[in-house]
């Protein structure tokens, strides 16, 4: 199993016809996933050919993602498109009732992201991100920018605010494989929380041991940590990035910005810790703990 997505995920693309949108097509393409349809209303009714395998593969383009989901019964959708376009596409996916869409753009404003968190809270919609690497269950679905030669499938589960370090473990744990790799954003308002990931890792068999990665800025970590502590039965191993960020400083992303004593590397370490998590020092240790947890 996996969480969130699996082979029979079928993937919308907003932005497929732009330059982003039509390389990481080709990527998620090549890596398997089903990819029906893209969305542009100033290109509809034609269609973008891609190469998968050797093969051309012809990709609709849609007016709307209305239209989209109704002729191709897509379920997901993929946000390319820039950061003032980006609220209108989500809102559009939201109302066609699209049940998860990862926003891949980076630099949307806060205001935006409030807005469409908010709507799609109230229609019961999933949102990954925005400013967020995407989702991938190796060897059956890759939505968003992940690479998807660095791991095969496996029994760890990985979550994590940081698109890089997602990459980094996933290297790291190459030979463990993954259930599902998850990068929520950094972002001070995202959909998809740790929390949320925790909860369906938990629920999920083929995931025998979590890694969540975390990073300074406000307290998502702390509460995924009292999360832990009350519902989480698996092993769970972490790393917070930033331990040498200097104070009132954003740091890469929008959310990671240290007021005083909160948000700190070390208060988000030790709340991890008093739950029983084991964090490691560098991503690379914390590899070694999860595989320590795993043979113990």
């Amino acid at each position: 199993m996996a969480i969130f997505i699996d082979e029979s995920s079928k993937v919308i693309v907003q932005g497929m016809t732009g330059s982003e949108g039509q390389k990481h097509t080709s990527r998620m393409l090549a890596s398997g996933t089903s990819i029906v349809g893209g969305v542009n209303p100033r290109k509809a009714g034609t269609s973008v050919e891609f190469t998968v395998a050797d093969e051309d593969v012809e990709i609709p383009v849609f007016g709307s993602v209305a239209e989209a989901v109704d002729v191709t019964g897509a379920d997901v959708s993929v946000i390319f498109v820039p950061p003032a376009f980006t609220k209108a596409a989500v809102i559009e996916a939201i109302e066609a009732q699209v049940p998860l869409i990862v926003i891949i753009t980076e630099g949307v404003p806060v205001a935006d992201s409030a807005q469409f968190y908010a709507l799609a809270a109230e229609r019961g919609v999933r949102l990954i991100g925005p400013n967020c690497p995407g989702i991938i269950s190796p060897g059956k679905s890759n939505v968003g920018i992940i690479p998807a030669d660095i791991t095969g499938p496996g029994k760890v589960g990985l979550v994590s605010k940081s698109g890089t370090l997602t990459y980094q473990m996933m290297y790291e744990l190459r030979d463990l494989g993954f259930s599902t790799a998850i990068g929520i954003g950094g972002d001070p308002i995202i959909g998809t929380t740790h929390i949320d990931a925790l909860a369906a890792f938990e629920a999920d068999p083929q995931t025998e041991a979590i890694v969540m990665i975390g990073e300074i800025g406000g307290d998502a970590e702390e509460r995924a940590a009292a999360y832990i502590e009350q519902n989480v039965t698996k092993p769970v191993v972490g790393y917070v990035a930033g331990f040498t960020a200097p104070e009132g400083k954003t740091m890469g992303h929008a959310g990671a910005i240290v007021s005083g004593s909160s948000g700190t590397a070390q208060a988000k370490k030790e709340a991890l810790e008093a739950a029983g998590v084991k964090v490691g020092k560098t991503p690379s240790e914390t590899a070694r703990l999860l595989r320590e947890v795993l043979s113990a």
